[in-house]
């Protein structure tokens, strides 16, 4: 229970944990975001970091002159493409084995079917607009890997999400996160960004789970 509230202690007031760590580690500090962010997107077991959130505080930073803004987004941009490029391989390699698996209790394989034709067909905007959906983000490359989706679009299509997540929250941070109507509700900007992006698959899962629900009552 402990190292639960730590953690969320820790999402709730990162403005004030990253003012520490540039304080204690200095230039150190971008190696650890750029970790924080390579493990949140390249481990589909760590989909629970606070990417959305760290990068507009980072933003904020940069704004203050406490860290480079243009290093920033370059490093966060490299450590997105990376970690979603690992998870991809990562699905890949488990990949061929699905493929042998035959329909069963614990596997449909009728839906991993329809799973590899929609990242055949809407890969494009599957693997950009995850990117803004906390959990999801960690997931959907390795869905992809999984799926078999072809390696060169789905790097085109990993690359330009990176870029529009990282750049659009860091710059978000570095011209909105001073306002003093900003700063001081800065717990519920940092709430807000977790929950919101996440609202929309919440309402899809949940028109599944109700559908699927109307069909074993039939």
């Amino acid at each position: 229970m402990d190292v639960l509230l730590h953690f969320v202690d820790l999402i709730l007031h990162l403005d004030k944990y990253l003012d520490l760590m540039i304080r204690e580690y200095g230039t150190t500090v971008y190696a650890i975001l750029f970790v924080i962010i390579f493990v949140e997107t390249g481990l589909v077991v760590m989909p629970f970091l606070p990417g959305d959130s760290l990068l507009f505080i980072a933003g904020a930073f940069a704004a203050t002159g406490a860290l480079s803004l243009p290093l920033l987004i370059v490093l966060l941009i490299i450590a997105a493409v990376l970690g979603n490029t690992s998870n991809y391989w990562i699905g890949r390699k488990i990949g061929p084995r699905v493929f042998q698996w035959e329909n069963s209790r614990f596997f449909n394989r009728n839906a991993f079917d329809k799973a590899h034709a929609f990242y055949e067909k809407h890969g494009a905007i599957t693997i950009i607009a995850t990117r803004f959906l906390p959990f999801l983000r960690t997931f959907s490359p390795f869905v992809a890997g999984v799926a078999a989706m072809g390696h060169g679009p789905f790097q085109v299509y990993n690359t330009i999400g990176g870029v529009l997540w990282i750049a659009s929250l860091t710059i978000a941070g570095y011209f909105f996160g001073n306002i003093p109507v900003i700063k001081d509700n800065l717990t519920l900007i940092i709430v807000a960004l977790i929950v919101i992006p996440g609202l929309p698959a919440l309402f899809v899962a949940f028109r599944e789970w109700r559908a699927a629900r109307a069909r074993r009552a039939r």
